[in-house]
């Protein structure tokens, strides 16, 4: 399974939407396009994601623009693995 494949099962799984409620493309919208997409999911879905790769994630890493799409989420994902 592929990085971005992981990434959006973690999405779904923390998010609690149904298989193929993201569409696995790199330009899918997440924060303001998914109701369940907020804050609080977004430190679950950062545990999850340290959790499954096992790096860890610093507070200045993190920002909007992390979460602004599928692809910007896991280009950071894969920026972390090196």
């Amino acid at each position: 399974m592929d990085v971005q494949s992981i990434v959006i099962a973690i999405l779904q799984s923390n998010l609690g939407v149904s298989a193929g409620a993201i569409a696995p493309h790199p330009d899918t919208p997440l924060f303001g396009a998914i109701p369940a997409m907020d804050s609080s999911s977004a430190l679950g879905i950062l545990l999850s994601l340290e959790e499954q790769f096992g790096f860890s994630i610093d507070d200045d890493e993190m920002d909007a623009n992390v979460f602004a799409t599928v692809g910007s989420l896991t280009a950071f994902v894969e920026s972390k693995l090196g």
